[in-house]
Protein backbone atom coordinates (compact mmCIF):
# COMPACT_ATOMS: atom_id res chain seq x y z
CA UNK A 1 0.00 0.00 0.00
CA UNK A 2 1.07 3.57 -0.42
CA UNK A 3 2.56 5.60 2.41
CA UNK A 4 2.20 9.19 3.56
CA UNK A 5 5.63 9.80 2.02
CA UNK A 6 4.24 8.77 -1.38
CA UNK A 7 1.29 11.17 -1.09
CA UNK A 8 3.51 14.08 0.01
CA UNK A 9 5.97 13.46 -2.83
CA UNK A 10 3.10 13.10 -5.32
CA UNK A 11 1.48 16.33 -4.12
CA UNK A 12 4.83 18.13 -4.45
CA UNK A 13 5.21 16.96 -8.05
CA UNK A 14 1.70 18.12 -8.93
CA UNK A 15 2.21 21.41 -7.06
CA UNK A 16 5.24 22.09 -9.26
CA UNK A 17 2.98 21.93 -12.34
CA UNK A 18 0.26 24.60 -12.01
CA UNK A 19 -1.29 23.59 -15.33
CA UNK A 20 -2.29 20.28 -13.69
CA UNK A 21 -3.96 21.83 -10.63
CA UNK A 22 -7.51 22.14 -12.02
CA UNK A 23 -7.34 18.62 -13.42
CA UNK A 24 -5.95 17.24 -10.16
CA UNK A 25 -8.86 18.80 -8.27
CA UNK A 26 -11.38 17.36 -10.74
CA UNK A 27 -9.83 13.91 -10.45
CA UNK A 28 -9.76 14.10 -6.64
CA UNK A 29 -13.46 14.92 -6.71
CA UNK A 30 -14.19 12.05 -9.12
CA UNK A 31 -12.47 9.38 -7.04
CA UNK A 32 -13.36 10.70 -3.57
CA UNK A 33 -15.48 8.41 -1.44
CA UNK A 34 -19.09 9.49 -1.20
CA UNK A 35 -19.82 11.82 1.70
CA UNK A 36 -16.13 12.59 2.31
CA UNK A 37 -16.96 16.06 3.62
CA UNK A 38 -19.11 14.64 6.43
CA UNK A 39 -16.56 12.21 7.90
CA UNK A 40 -13.04 12.67 9.25
CA UNK A 41 -10.45 13.25 7.88
CA UNK A 42 -12.65 15.56 5.72
CA UNK A 43 -10.43 15.06 2.67
CA UNK A 44 -11.50 13.88 -0.79
CA UNK A 45 -9.67 10.56 -0.47
CA UNK A 46 -10.60 7.53 -2.54
CA UNK A 47 -12.16 4.51 -0.87
CA UNK A 48 -9.39 2.18 0.35
CA UNK A 49 -10.81 -0.84 -1.48
CA UNK A 50 -10.97 1.16 -4.73
CA UNK A 51 -7.42 2.42 -4.28
CA UNK A 52 -6.15 -1.09 -3.47
CA UNK A 53 -7.87 -2.43 -6.61
CA UNK A 54 -6.49 0.32 -8.86
CA UNK A 55 -2.94 -0.07 -7.52
CA UNK A 56 -3.00 -3.85 -7.87
CA UNK A 57 -4.28 -3.70 -11.43
CA UNK A 58 -1.57 -1.17 -12.32
CA UNK A 59 1.43 -2.56 -10.42
CA UNK A 60 0.56 -6.11 -9.41
CA UNK A 61 0.16 -7.41 -5.85
CA UNK A 62 3.68 -6.43 -4.73
CA UNK A 63 4.21 -3.38 -6.96
CA UNK A 64 5.05 0.04 -5.58
CA UNK A 65 3.82 3.21 -7.30
CA UNK A 66 6.13 6.14 -7.97
CA UNK A 67 5.10 9.75 -7.30
CA UNK A 68 5.90 10.60 -10.94
CA UNK A 69 3.18 8.13 -11.95
CA UNK A 70 0.59 10.54 -10.52
CA UNK A 71 1.78 13.26 -12.90
CA UNK A 72 1.69 10.84 -15.83
CA UNK A 73 -1.81 9.74 -14.82
CA UNK A 74 -2.99 13.35 -14.77
CA UNK A 75 -1.46 13.99 -18.19
CA UNK A 76 -3.29 10.94 -19.48
CA UNK A 77 -6.55 12.20 -17.93
CA UNK A 78 -6.00 15.53 -19.69
CA UNK A 79 -5.63 13.79 -23.05
CA UNK A 80 -8.77 11.73 -22.41
CA UNK A 81 -10.75 14.86 -21.47
CA UNK A 82 -9.62 16.63 -24.66
CA UNK A 83 -10.52 13.60 -26.73
CA UNK A 84 -13.94 13.33 -25.11
CA UNK A 85 -14.53 17.04 -25.74
CA UNK A 86 -13.95 16.51 -29.46
CA UNK A 87 -10.30 17.60 -29.74
CA UNK A 88 -9.16 14.39 -31.38
CA UNK A 89 -5.98 15.80 -32.88
CA UNK A 90 -2.40 15.04 -32.02
CA UNK A 91 -1.61 15.21 -28.27
CA UNK A 92 -0.43 18.72 -27.39
CA UNK A 93 2.64 17.61 -25.48
CA UNK A 94 3.87 15.15 -28.09
CA UNK A 95 2.35 12.09 -26.46
CA UNK A 96 4.10 9.57 -24.25
CA UNK A 97 7.13 9.35 -26.55
CA UNK A 98 7.69 13.08 -26.22
CA UNK A 99 7.99 13.09 -22.42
Amino acid sequence: MVTARFWVASAARVAARPALWPLALRQARRVARPGWGRRPPFLPLPDRAYLRYRLETQYGPEGVPRPDDVVEYLRWCSEIERYAAGDRGKPRDGGAAGR
